[in-house]
């Protein structure tokens, strides 16, 4: 008998960022960005909003300027208002050091303060700004991702690590040195942290790249040299389908191998698209990996000369929408309703057979099969469906085994 793999997910300290857990055996967190200006209350309140309802459980801010930093903690007076209890992430960049000094609102509005040890500052000040924002994650008891990017690496750091390199008899590669850079900056600035007195258990590490190959490797290396919460995804995804297949590949090993803690698809959104995707392409690269559950799936075949008929499509649709309306009203109503799997397959090669495997599926005639539609429901022939009005009958049917089943 063939075994699944057992994901064995690999140790970290869990940091608390408001009401979620990230890391330890906690599950795998959802996190978004938001692209609003933060100094636009409105605005970033509404788009915070709609992430979070969307399933982002921590969504991240830019705070660049006064006028940003002024604006959070009237971000975070609107969310609770309206009993929106997400966790928010300050990203600083530069001049963080001043921002969190000299707006006190802002430290406490915060659930996580996001520093890039690149950006921290230059020369001899570097240090003591770096210090300055860790002294107020332990003052006002928030956890800090330390965010290293390959856009931004520690320049004395990288400038030593290719000087040394340079003297060795076989050296290593640009690529092999610039990895190594990414992952002893994130170390080396984590323990730095711990050294002003930050708790492990208010760390978590990311470090960020474009490219898949260098964002598994980089990984493996953290998770072997370290037991700090890790936050997975690529720095620049890209647009489309480019960026959701390259997210996909890239945390989908990662997260096989046990690796990851929290992840963000940062994809480039079209012109007026709603940020939203990037939340949905998380959900459901957990959700097929089996490692979370979040709404009902709607299994369907591609389709083929066989089903020459939209119908299949037309239905497959319906019932995924119908799926995702539901769910707000089910989740609190029917536990477990997540879980459910429904096909809906467009002829009698493998529909029968797939409809079986599902909690509940349709089997639609193909081109030239006779116009009935078997319903399957936790693996036998429960209805025959004729006529016109299946994809309604299907979909009364969803229902009542929604209630049966989960209720």
């Amino acid at each position: 008998m063939v075994s699944l793999p057992d994901i064995k997910r690999h140790h970290t300290s869990p940091v608390k960022v408001r009401n979620v857990t990230v890391g330890g055996n906690a599950p795998i967190v959802v996190q978004s960005m938001t692209n609003t200006d933060t100094a636009d209350i409105r605005g970033t309140y509404e788009q915070v909003k709609e992430l979070f309802l969307a399933g982002s459980e921590i969504v991240r801010l830019t705070v660049n300027n006064e006028a940003a930093a002024a604006a959070v903690p009237e971000i975070r007076a609107l969310l609770d208002k309206d009993g929106l209890d997400v966790p928010l992430v300050g990203c600083f960049h530069y001049n963080g050091h001043t921002l969190l000094s000299n707006y006190p609102g802002l430290c406490q509005s915060l659930d996580k303060y996001r520093i890039n040890p690149g950006n921290v500052g230059f020369g001899q000040k570097r240090d003591r700004q770096f210090e300055i924002m860790i002294e107020k994650a332990i003052e006002y008891k928030k956890a800090v991702r330390i965010g290293v990017n390959w856009g931004s690496l520690d320049s004395d750091l990288s400038t030593r690590l290719m000087d040394e390199n340079a003297k060795l008899p076989e050296s290593r590669s640009a690529g092999d040195i610039m990895r190594e850079a990414l992952v002893q900056s994130a170390l080396l600035s984590a323990k730095r942290a711990e050294d002003i007195g930050l708790g492990a258990d208010q760390i978590i590490l990311s470090a960020k790249v474009s490219r898949v190959q260098d964002l598994i490797a980089v990984y493996r290396e953290l998770a072997k040299r370290s037991t700090y919460a890790l936050h997975l995804g690529l720095t620049e995804a890209g647009m489309g389908s480019r960026g959701i297949v390259a997210t996909a590949i890239a945390e989908g090993v990662l997260l096989q191998e046990g690796i990851g803690d929290t992840i963000r698809a940062s994809l480039t959104p079209r012109p007026g698209e709603s940020r939203v995707t990037e939340v949905t392409v998380c959900q459901e690269i957990l959700q097929v990996m089996g490692l979370r559950s979040f709404t009902p799936q709607v299994s369907a075949c591609p389709g083929c000369g066989r089903t020459t008929s939209t119908v299949f499509q037309e239905l497959a649709e319906k019932i995924q929408s119908f799926l995702s309306a539901q769910m707000p009203v089910w989740a609190k109503t029917y536990p477990g309703v997540e879980s459910m799997n429904v096909a809906v397959m467009g002829c009698i090669v493998n529909g029968p057979g797939e409809s079986k495997h599902a909690n509940i599926g349709i089997s639609l005639p193909g081109t030239g099969e006779s116009p009935v539609a078997p319903v399957f429901i936790d693996g036998a022939k429960a209805h025959t469906l004729r006529g016109e009005r299946i994809a309604e009958e299907f979909q009364g049917i969803v229902e009542t085994y929604v209630k049966r089943r989960y209720g």
